[in-house]
């Protein structure tokens, strides 16, 4: 018997649903809620699933935004801080993942009086 041990990335798209169905056009404040939804206390999510349709929506809101000729493809995309990683399917977005948010601190100089 052969056995493939294997660290699945992608959710499963039975047990976890869509988190928002988009209309025609981007929700930029709907996925800023499902990642603030999905984070806890110093840790965030780091993959945002998206489906076929996501996937065209969230390029068409890139493509306006910074040209159409620079978004060609969402490989290696990240968008709010997360991967963005499409899913064979035609409609779904959700976060997966886990990472640390990583506060920027700024050094104290003391001066000499």
């Amino acid at each position: 018997m052969n056995t493939t041990y294997s660290k699945q990335r992608y959710p499963d798209l039975f047990s976890r649903p869509t988190a928002h169905s988009f209309g025609d056009t981007w929700d930029t404040v709907a996925v800023a809620r499902i990642i603030r939804d999905n984070s806890e206390e110093r840790k965030s999510p780091a993959f945002l699933y998206l489906g076929r349709t996501e996937a065209e929506l969230l390029r068409a809101h890139l493509g306006a935004a910074f040209g159409e000729e620079s978004v060609t493809t969402l490989h290696d995309t990240y968008y709010m801080g997360l991967k963005v990683v499409t899913v064979d399917t035609n409609h779904y977005i959700c976060t997966g993942g886990s990472k640390e948010i990583r506060t920027i601190q700024t050094p104290v100089f003391r001066h000499a009086s």
